[in-house]
């Protein structure tokens, strides 16, 4: 996808018919760009437009009567014998395998007129675009001159042999309209989205799980309390005999530092940095700062926050090091700082690799490469510096128990027991917390649609919390039940 600024010159209040905007000759030396836009219509390529910063949308009747607007438009219509009952192709005629461009473009421009000193220009309109959709068509124009008024579809010959020349026009129409405010005119695109009711179906999935967890968790601690007041009542009688088994055998061992104790404090520590940017940054989207009308602006306040929030994941990770009794701090402090947030950037420098190789327009920029590296060098490194420093200086926590000096040896574990399938599972229950809201989040990645629901978003993101930390204290008991302590 590449990001091009069209030529036009498109004046508010000036309407246009039939206005050329350029014109190509496709001869045999051209066949590699001919074959590359068939291939993207028969591919369905979409191109994507903004005018006064708002999207410019193609707007069709469903079958189910409602009126669907998308921010993407499509370069032409190729005939495959699919449906497009809700598609722009609808209605023109195509023979099979035929393949048209769209090369003519009609704007229709909808603005709300403003009488303020800054628009008193004399006879010329004034106002504020509300809408602009756009509806696309096909059009063979004559070679002298162009005629927007022909039913003649411009069909791509299969094979180019001998020239071909496209004339790209376009018309533009204003509607004055006073019943909408400038502050609503995103409704029409954002009323296309999922509707309401399928969401609070998540919402509702989300509960029952939480529930279900919260009901097992108090069932197991209800349990375990009964027990522990039955064997207290025991003891007072002196012939009693106490026998400890499952987890009461390792209490002596589950503070134990771990094998790789540096990587937990490190993972430790960056979890609480990613925890709190989510939870900020979901919550300014609820309050309505972060509009889909300011664009990139979710993007820029997530690193951000990530950046200042590296003094929370120095902290962290100083204080469950300094608990393990480690001693390279130094390199604790650099890991922290340096693992999660190198991954994710190794990554994110692979793809935008390869959209170098492919000479997109999409690639980062490396000036915004080098921005990105200087905010982690000059923000997130020293605030994780300084974390730590404050994280060190606390006091070690206290455990409720001695740990034994020799290590408990672990009895052989049955299949479900064993750590590879303790992830599975405790990955499986906040995932069926969340997988409803995946499906509309990537749905409208993939179908170039806006996603603005972030207040059932919040509601699943506290859900999906709550089902994370009951879910770790399920599985930890099964595991100390089993007498294992890593």
């Amino acid at each position: 996808m590449d990001k091009l600024e069209v030529q036009s010159n498109i004046v508010f209040g000036k309407e246009e018919t039939c206005k050329v905007l350029c014109s190509k000759v496709y001869t045999r030396s051209d066949d590699k760009k001919y074959i590359f836009i068939t291939r993207g219509i028969m591919t369905g390529y979409e191109h994507h437009w903004v005018m006064d910063n708002l999207p410019v949308t193609v707007c069709v009747q469903a079958v189910d009567g409602k009126r669907y607007c998308k921010t993407s438009i499509p370069l032409g219509c190729f005939e495959d014998n699919q449906d497009k009952s809700d598609s722009v192709c609808l209605g023109i005629p195509l023979a099979k395998h035929s393949t048209i461009l769209f090369n003519h473009m009609h704007l229709h421009i909808t603005y709300h007129p403003v009488k303020d000193s800054w628009s008193n220009t004399g006879n010329v309109k004034a106002g504020r675009i509300l809408s602009v959709i756009v509806n696309p068509s096909s059009i063979a124009h004559p070679n002298n001159a162009p005629d927007c008024t022909s039913k003649q579809p411009l069909v791509l010959p299969s094979d180019l042999k001998d020239e071909l020349k496209i004339t790209y026009t376009y018309s533009v129409t204003y509607e004055e309209d006073l019943t909408r405010k400038w502050s609503s005119r995103w409704d029409y695109i954002l009323d296309t989205m999922p509707q309401s009711n399928i969401q609070w179906l998540s919402i509702l999935n989300s509960c029952v799980l939480t529930l279900f967890l919260s009901g097992l968790l108090g069932t197991i601690l209800l349990r375990t309390l009964r027990r522990d007041i039955a064997r207290y009542t025991e003891l007072e009688s002196a012939t009693a005999v106490q026998e400890e088994s499952g987890w009461k055998l390792v209490h002596g061992d589950v503070f134990r530092p771990p094998n790789w104790g540096m990587l937990f404090s490190v993972l430790v520590g960056s979890g609480v940095q990613i925890f709190q940017m989510l939870l900020v940054t979901l919550f300014f989207a609820c309050l309505g700062f972060l509009s889909p009308a300011n664009r990139g602006a979710l993007m820029t306040c997530a690193l951000a926050l990530f950046a200042c929030l590296g003094a929370s994941a120095g902290y962290a990770s100083a204080r469950i090091y300094k608990f393990f009794s480690g001693l390279r701090w130094k390199t604790n402090v650099i890991l922290t700082a340096t693992v999660c947030p190198a991954f994710v950037f190794s990554m994110f420098l692979i793809l935008d690799f390869a959209l170098w190789i492919l000479d997109s327009a999409t690639a980062t920029p490396f000036g915004t490469i080098v921005s990105l590296l200087a905010l982690w060098l000059c923000v997130s490194l020293p605030l994780c510096f300084i974390g730590a420093f404050f994280g060190f200086r606390k006091p070690v926590f206290e455990t409720p128990v001695r740990t034994n000096q020799i290590p408990r040896q672990i009895p052989f574990q049955s299949l479900y027991s064993r750590p590879l399938m303790s992830f599975c599972i405790g990955g499986l229950l906040p995932f069926s917390c969340i997988f409803i809201q995946l499906f509309f989040i990537f749905n409208s990645i993939w179908g170039a649609q806006f996603y603005y629901m972030f207040g059932f978003l919040f509601l699943v993101f506290i859900m999906l919390v709550i089902t994370i930390s009951e879910t770790s204290i399920l599985m930890c008991y099964f595991q100390l039940c089993g007498e294992v302590s890593f």
